[in-house]
């Protein structure tokens, strides 16, 4: 009902019913707002559920997609897509055409693999969570350093048509991609659900893990490249769109007062997916028809979420120093 055209609920009634003489409403309801709040959806889930299991596999509260430099991974991606396309074809748009949406999809996903793995062979050799977590952002910084480089040799059409994907939005997302976007979110999730038990092992660290039974290895390797298909999939799509990941399973926590996956999986579904839904809202606020970033809006949530995440442990280590 928000937007630039506004709804009233009689609209609605009558775009419903099929009348005739709402033939503009229904195109804007079918065609852009009703793609535009699935995606919302998928995204706010996607992105959650990830940024959880992050969190269990490092033990590290701040871990997330785009903290760890997993989203980063996923726009070096798909610039190396776009940008080195479009050097082989007439320009950027016909470079985008070419490519098609499953080639920006394996490219994102690509980068977020690549990068995820590095960061946990780094784990494998450094147990402090904190330096994993700087090595991770590290990482992310070379992946926009080799960005730019890109951006330095590539033709303006090119460069911006990567910079306004950057922004991150959930509005330009078809039918025809969300055919393609909305199964690898449902197994992802599905995915996510199946290894709840051992999550919860991890949450005991990886030695009681292993006494528990818990193949270590596999389930890290699983968490990898499940991690690496939702933030691939839905970055290629949306653009990176940060702070999502690392906050909503805070507020899952925080709001049921528990840990165990079995509830804070399904919980940071429901609240990451709120959570897009009322940024995107937040985002048609300005008149004249201008629309904020999303990341500008899910920022002003997720940053007071990590602050008070980083002051409460502060608070827990100076407690048991006393």
């Amino acid at each position: 009902m928000f937007g630039s055209v506004s709804f009233t609920w009689e609209d609605l009634g009558q775009v419903l019913s099929g009348s005739q003489e709402t033939e503009n409403l229904a195109f804007i309801l079918w065609k852009i707002r009703l793609p535009k709040a699935l995606t919302g959806i998928l995204v706010g889930a996607g992105l959650s559920v990830s940024g959880l299991m992050m969190q269990t596999l490092f033990r590290n509260p701040l871990a997330g997609p785009y903290v760890l430099g997993i989203s980063s991974g996923a726009s070096l991606g798909v610039a190396i897509l776009m940008m080195a396309s479009s050097l082989f074809t007439a320009g950027a748009t016909s470079g985008i055409l070419l490519v098609g949406h499953w080639g920006m999809v394996l490219a994102a996903m690509f980068g977020a693999l690549l990068v995820m793995l590095l960061v946990i062979l780094v784990s494998m050799r450094i147990a402090d969570s904190v330096s994993i977590l700087i090595i991770g952002i590290m990482f992310g910084s070379a992946a926009g350093a080799l960005v730019s480089v890109l951006q330095y040799f590539s033709d303006p059409d090119s460069v911006h048509s990567f910079l306004v994907w950057t922004f991150g939005s959930i509005a330009g997302v078809s039918w025809s991609q969300l055919g393609i976007l909305v199964p690898l979110v449902i197994a992802g999730l599905f995915a996510a659900v199946v290894l709840q038990k051992p999550l919860n092992a991890f949450l005991l660290g990886e030695n009681q893990a292993r006494a528990l039974g818990v193949n270590v290895k596999r389930i890290r390797l699983l968490v990898v490249i499940l991690t690496s298909l939702l933030t691939g999939a839905l970055t290629a799509f949306t653009g990176p769109i940060a702070f999502v990941g690392i906050a909503v399973p805070h507020l899952a926590r925080m709001l049921f007062r528990t840990s165990d996956h079995r509830l804070i999986i399904p919980a940071s579904v429901l609240i990451g997916s709120l959570l897009l839904l009322v940024c995107d809202i937040l985002t048609q606020v300005p008149t004249g028809g201008q629309v904020l970033p999303i990341n500008s809006v899910t920022a002003l949530f997720g940053a007071p979420v990590v602050i008070w995440v980083i002051m409460s442990n502060r608070k827990t280590r100076n407690a048991w120093k006393s």
